[in-house]
């Protein structure tokens, strides 16, 4: 309890936690009033994500140089922006067929926080330090730290560690002058404002979040050749879904006929990137993997080299 007037300062300080008094009523307003008041603080959030593209690219340029020396994608937080962090790992392998623990997802208390409340987890970057620990992070790597705040111990904590260790490190936020940008070498600060609720930073600062994150992972991906134009030619296929989807994808990639692309998928073992070249290079299974490996999986590489 000794930090607890400190802690509601700093909270009071916040942008992400200021009260808005013109909304003091909107627990008495009609179903369809209080959803466009949300639907309308929503739509400003692209615009704030907006003016941090300058940021927000450089970012992903130094992540894209990291991973493209084997390094890996480790993002670090708590409650909502830990989730979220998790969520854009969880779908990375599936959509761009990212190795296991290419893209790692931190959430302070672990798994179980992913669906309850781990006590005091996000108030320890000693925790924060023994999980990037355990995953032996390297220089090569990249940790980013996501708070809405900016100020939570375990994604500031992450951050400040993993940059001592000699990884590139980002902080994302949704305040300026977070602590967290402070600590790393590639500060974002997506200032949305005050929520609908007051303080309930999984709203607008989580969806600027998500957004944010999309960008990161999504074109980290294109730098390192995981898509062929707007084609996402390394999708995993794990399921039926995803199977017809490379079928799509390699015929709206060389407009051959079923017959030809069932052919070429089965030569390539289902790869879809192998399939593509095998069509438009005019070479077999092997070569087109050759190929693929010479040129680092990028096939408008592979292209110009067969």
């Amino acid at each position: 309890m000794t930090d607890s007037p400190r802690l509601q300062n700093e909270l009071a300080a916040l942008t992400t936690e200021a009260f808005r008094p013109e909304l003091a009523d909107i627990d008495v307003l009609p179903t369809l009033d209080i959803a466009r008041l949300m639907n309308g603080e929503d739509a400003g959030v692209p615009a704030a994500v907006a003016a941090c593209l300058p940021e927000i690219a450089a970012a992903i340029d130094a992540v894209a140089d990291r991973m493209a020396r084997g390094g890996r994608l480790i993002y670090a937080g708590a409650g909502t922006a830990g989730r979220l962090g998790v969520l854009d790992a969880s779908e990375c392998p599936p959509t761009f067929n990212t190795a296991p623990g290419q893209v790692v997802g931190l959430i302070a208390g672990g798994p179980e926080a992913l669906v309850v409340s781990v006590e005091g987890a996000e108030d320890s970057p000693e925790l924060a330090r023994a999980d990037l620990d355990a995953l032996k992070v390297t220089p090569e790597d990249a940790v980013l730290g996501v708070s809405a705040s900016g100020r939570t111990p375990y994604a500031v904590g992450a951050v400040e560690y993993a940059g001592a260790l000699g990884a590139l490190t980002v902080g994302l936020s949704c305040n300026t002058a977070s602590p967290l940008a402070a600590a790393a070498q590639h500060g974002i600060e997506v200032v949305v404002g005050p929520e609908l609720l007051t303080g309930s930073t999984r709203l607008k600062a989580g969806t600027a979040q998500k957004l944010v994150l999309n960008m990161i992972s999504t074109i980290t991906m294109i730098r390192l050749g995981k898509t062929y134009g707007n084609l996402m030619v390394d999708v995993r296929a794990s399921n039926a879904k995803l199977r017809a989807r490379s079928r799509r994808i390699v015929a709206q990639a060389t407009g051959a006929p079923d017959a030809e692309i069932e052919r070429a998928l089965e030569e390539a073992n289902g790869e879809v990137k192998n399939a593509i070249l095998i069509l438009l290079a005019g070479v077999d299974g092997a070569t087109a993997a050759r190929l693929l490996e010479e040129t680092g999986g990028r096939l408008r590489e592979a292209l110009g080299a067969g």
